[in-house]
């Protein structure tokens, strides 16, 4: 008999304005925006009251404000995010057996058969208050017997709150939302259902498999089985690298800087690449190098969590600066980005502006579709066809 699974899906609410508002209580009860320069920045996360006035993330700035004119805008203190979201994830890891943490901000646990010995909804209670009371920090989350269910009920506990949905009771609590509520679902996808009269969870219940197939082929099995809460996928525990790195050999020794900064400009955007397209995001870069002599320097250098190669690479230029005793020519280079976690693109977008989001979006899609390197920047195709061992295994 297979057991009743125990699935919690925790967030934290708001999580850029809730940090900036431990540091800041002024800003409590008023609508805040995260985000870059009025002109020409976006939303990186927006407050409960700023959501009313039909604020979102990725929004512009200049829209946010146009429909909240009232509205606060700061800035952004992003190092004190990942400082946060690490202190997060270090009560959870000391607290329970299984957990997956796919962001920042979100995390999934499994208490499955624990139920023998606890009462599972207790301790995922017990967690809740223990985050809230040492970080002081909002946190909501939902109990199911699926990811997917978990987390709708997350969305429906929010703000500050927390939602058990009891085994066997999946479809009735589903029925009457809407169908994007439904995780993974897309706009289109959810267009497609509209134009079918399909606007509720509920409706969709109703409609047999053999049609939904028809009309989304292989996806309709799937799009089906959401509907009814079934999702069989496991609980993926954190034992994922830390780091990523490559690494450059010359054929001759060199002590040319146009050279040197050619090479770590298309490492780097591969790298950065690589982590946008695994869901990830950098807390520490670091430069290697080998000069003729064999004597190998490193240097490193905290940075707040990011994934885009237009603040990766002047910080590594700048490490190659430090670092590099020029009338030394040197044999190998490499860049190293580590302290990984789980995060989209979306932690940076207080940094950028509308025209940097839409460009890496597009880049990062034909880059998806047609490989690496289909489109890059034009420093980093001065290189050729290089010698160097891409993705080293973590140390």
């Amino acid at each position: 008999m297979i057991p009743k699974r125990h699935i919690v899906h925790i967030d934290l609410d708001s999580f850029f304005v809730s940090v900036e508002r431990k540091f800041n209580p002024a800003l409590i009860g008023k609508p805040v925006i995260i985000g870059g320069s009025a002109d020409r920045g976006v939303v990186a996360s927006c407050s409960y009251e700023a959501r009313k006035f039909g604020v979102h993330s990725a929004m512009p700035t200049r829209q946010a404000l146009k429909l909240c004119p009232d509205a606060i805008l700061v800035r952004g203190t992003h190092g004190r995010y990942g400082e946060a979201s690490r202190e997060v994830t270090q009560i959870i890891h000391d607290a329970v057996p299984l957990y997956q943490k796919t962001s920042v901000d979100e995390f999934y646990i499994d208490y499955t058969g624990m139920d023998r010995f606890y009462d599972a909804y207790q301790l995922a209670t017990e967690l809740r208050q223990r985050v809230i009371r040492e970080t002081g920090l909002p946190i909501s989350f939902g109990m199911a017997s699926t990811k997917t269910v978990a987390k709708m009920a997350t969305n429906q506990a929010k703000p500050n709150g927390q939602l058990y949905i009891e085994h066997g009771k999946e479809m009735e609590f589903m029925a009457p939302l809407p169908i994007r509520k439904i995780p993974m679902l897309g706009e289109k996808t959810c267009e497609r259902l509209y134009s079918y009269g399909i606007e509720k969870i509920g409706d969709l219940q109703k409609v047999e498999l053999r049609f939904l197939e028809t009309v989304f082929g292989r996806a309709g099995l799937y799009i089906w089985e959401k509907a009814r809460g079934i999702d069989h996928s496991e609980i993926e525990p954190a034992s994922e690298r830390k780091s990523i790195s490559t690494e450059h050999t010359f054929d001759a020794d060199t002590a040319d800087q146009r050279t040197l900064e050619t090479i770590l400009v298309s490492m780097t955007e591969e790298l950065a690449f690589k982590l946008r397209k695994e869901g990830k995001v950098a807390g520490c870069m670091a430069v290697k190098l080998r000069y003729s002599d064999f004597e190998t320097h490193t240097l490193q250098e905290k940075i707040s969590l990011t994934a885009a190669e237009h603040i990766l690479i002047p910080g590594i230029k700048n490490l190659l600066k430090k670092a590099w005793s020029k009338n030394n020519p040197i044999r190998l280079i490499g860049v190293k980005l580590s302290q990984l976690t789980r995060g989209s693109y979306q932690i940076n977008l207080f940094e950028d502006n509308e025209e940097q989001i839409k460009l890496y979006q597009a880049m990062d899609n034909i880059n998806f579709k047609y490989g690496d390197k289909t489109v890059c920047r034009a420093a980093g195709m001065e290189i050729g066809t290089r010698n160097f061992n891409p993705f080293l295994p973590s140390q």
